[in-house]
């Protein structure tokens, strides 16, 4: 049974959600309904894309909510692109951009300039006066990559922040122990990831609910505002991200969360027993 509650302050019983909003910063529409879901609705933190035309409203816009970074290695869009912090050679694609998938960027990345490219980020959002909460990444970028993974988990244990981590199965499918690198290096992440592209948030969540399960549980949105500045980058996705945008604001499911005696919490708690816990090394 996960241990992580108790060192957060709960039973070992008690059910603990996160509520991300991914890609804040990607879009002014973005950061609008991430903004309405967490204020306003379930979400309770998101993660900011540095290298994104609108990161620097978002980091203004979200100062006194709970941020994380959404360190971004690639630009996945046809006609809506961004660059590197650094302009890494291994980091450009032949038009200069940041390679549109993960496995155009692992075929070509340099792990020195990732690693470069990843502390840029970081430091960026500090300077904008983030108070970063928490790592994740884009894609999967980092997650999935038996290569860069160790500079996921190195970033994290040096700015002494916790990470996102994909669910227990997936150390199997990726071919190396990711869970276990990141807790031997006295890294901490949420017990359960819950994510699938392409099915809806809501049917995620009634899964959730009809058996919560002790520890902590990540589950993501990815909303965005409807209107013409997502249909002109993003209209095949467009469904999805309203759908979310919706599922973040929906007082009936956050009730129903709420009262089915979850509860919902942001990265926060994890990044302070990293820094105040003087065995955080053996929390599991």
């Amino acid at each position: 049974m996960p241990r992580l509650a108790k060192l957060l302050g709960y039973t070992l019983d008690q059910p603990l959600l996160i509520v991300n909003c991914d890609d804040i910063g990607s879009s002014h529409s973005a950061n609008v309904a991430s903004e309405a879901a967490i204020r306003d609705g379930l979400a309770t933190s998101a993660t900011l894309m540095v290298p994104c035309p609108w990161a620097r409203e978002a980091a203004e816009q979200f100062k006194d909510l709970d941020v994380g970074i959404h360190l971004t290695l690639t630009a996945e869009y046809p006609t809506y692109r961004w660059r590197s912090l650094t302009g890494a050679r291994s980091l450009r694609d032949a038009q200069g951009y940041l390679p549109r998938t993960a496995r155009e960027l692992w075929a070509q990345a340099d792990p020195v300039e990732v690693e470069a490219e990843c502390r840029a980020q970081i430091d960026q959002a500090l300077a904008w006066s983030v108070d970063i909460t928490h790592l994740d990444n884009h894609m999967g970028t980092l997650q999935m990559s038996r290569d860069l993974f160790p500079i996921y988990v190195k970033l994290a244990k040096e700015y002494q922040l916790p990470l996102r981590m994909a669910g227990e199965g997936a150390d199997a499918r990726l071919g190396f122990n990711g869970r276990h690198q990141a807790r031997e290096a006295g890294v901490l992440y949420p017990d359960h990831f819950s994510f699938q592209w392409g099915t809806l948030t809501a049917e995620l969540f009634e899964h959730y609910l009809a058996n919560p399960r002790p520890g902590v549980l990540e589950m993501i949105l990815h909303p965005v505002s409807d209107g013409p500045e997502l249909r002109a980058y993003d209209k095949e996705a467009v469904h999805i991200r309203t759908h979310d945008a919706a599922c973040g604001i929906d007082q009936t499911l956050k009730a129903r969360i709420d009262n089915a005696g979850i509860k919902r919490i942001s990265f926060r708690p994890l990044r302070e027993a990293i820094r105040v816990q003087q065995d955080y090394l053996h929390w599991r």
